[in-house]
């Protein structure tokens, strides 16, 4: 029986490599990977669902899921990226020293959506003292002027989010002062040129985002894998076979990180570096599932809403293949 052929847009990851190589190969399924840059992914396949299976933006599925023009995509519980999000707040330090110093402020951000700047804006309005509506929001590119949001916004007047003019950027906007603030995933470039007057705003990120993680045990969930919507329901066993695959392929990653007969990535401390954070987040940091970060889910559910981007709570549960929840036992 031929296997069935399908496309994979995803990026370039330690946790992915072997579903790219082929040493991991999903059930029935013959793979074509793709590797692209996630800004790149996420554009052509809400915009033209390019692919039939691809790493996805988790606030940008969450939408669609109420949105009939954007629908038709399933997504499995497998995260191929996490990442703590304080390290994503620049500001300008002429006008910002502390988080408080936000509340009335204009503050940049690429797409309001963006799952990193919904965790931002999540955890500013619960741990510091910035409610969400207390900011006024500007979109637009970031490096290069002319971006858009991906997705329609019908936030119902609950914050106040305009782009900025389509000739200019953020990054330009930061360094003048015309925005206090930038929230991003992506370093900013007059923060690498080591601008004189723009900072984190957490100068010691890691030690903010410890404290956090001891606090709230979350570790930010940002991408999941969707499936086209008409390639699950003519073949729903896929859902099983790749959940399967992209575990097996990340159980490979955990593995190659603790060889220390050569360091794989160019990090002089990197077992030290691996130790402390399976000492803080546990071996099986980087977990996939339902039942394992359903706190996170949770969390991450609750912002989108309360943010006016999905009109009500959705659950864990009912965000996901269902034949990816569970798998047999022996």
């Amino acid at each position: 029986m031929a296997r069935l052929a399908l496309s994979l847009a995803c990026g370039d990851y330690d946790r992915t490599r072997a579903l790219e190589d082929g040493s991991v190969r999903p059930d029935g399924i013959e793979l074509t990977y793709l590797r692209l840059p996630v800004e790149e992914t996420f554009f052509r396949m809400l915009r033209h669902r390019e692919f039939d299976v691809a790493e996805m933006s988790m606030s940008s599925y969450v939408a669609s899921l109420s949105d009939e023009a954007q629908g038709g995509l399933v997504a499995l519980p497998v995260y191929t990226s996490r990442m703590f999000r304080h390290s994503s707040v620049y500001v300008n330090t002429d006008l910002v020293s502390k988080p408080q110093d936000l509340v009335g402020a204009v503050v940049g951000t690429p797409e309001y959506q963006l799952t990193a700047c919904v965790w931002v804006r999540g955890l500013l309005a619960e741990d510091y003292g910035v409610p969400v509506d207390s900011v006024r929001y500007r979109t637009g590119g970031q490096e290069t002027a002319g971006r858009v949001e991906k997705q329609q916004l019908d936030l119902a007047g609950r914050v106040e989010v305009e782009p900025i003019p389509p000739d200019r950027t953020l990054a330009d906007m930061l360094v003048r002062g015309e925005v206090a603030a930038l929230h991003t995933p992506r370093v900013p470039s007059p923060f690498v040129a080591n601008a004189r007057n723009v900072a984190r705003l957490w100068p010691d990120t890691e030690a903010e985002e410890r404290t956090w993680f001891a606090r709230t045990c979350i570790f930010p969930i940002m991408h999941v894998v969707v499936i086209r919507r008409e390639v699950y329901e003519a073949h729903p066993w896929v859902a099983q076979s790749l959940t399967k695959a992209f575990t097996l392929a990340r159980d490979d990653a955990y593995a190659r990180l603790y060889d220390s007969s050569a360091m794989r990535f160019m990090d002089p401390w990197l077992l030290q570096h691996l130790e402390g954070a399976r000492a803080l987040l546990g071996t099986d940091f980087w977990s996939y599932g339902v039942d394992a970060n359903r706190h996170v889910l949770d969390a991450f559910l609750r912002h989108h809403h309360t943010q006016g981007l999905s009109p009500r709570q959705f659950t864990a549960e009912e965000i996901f293949a269902p034949e990816s929840l569970e798998a047999f036992k022996i």
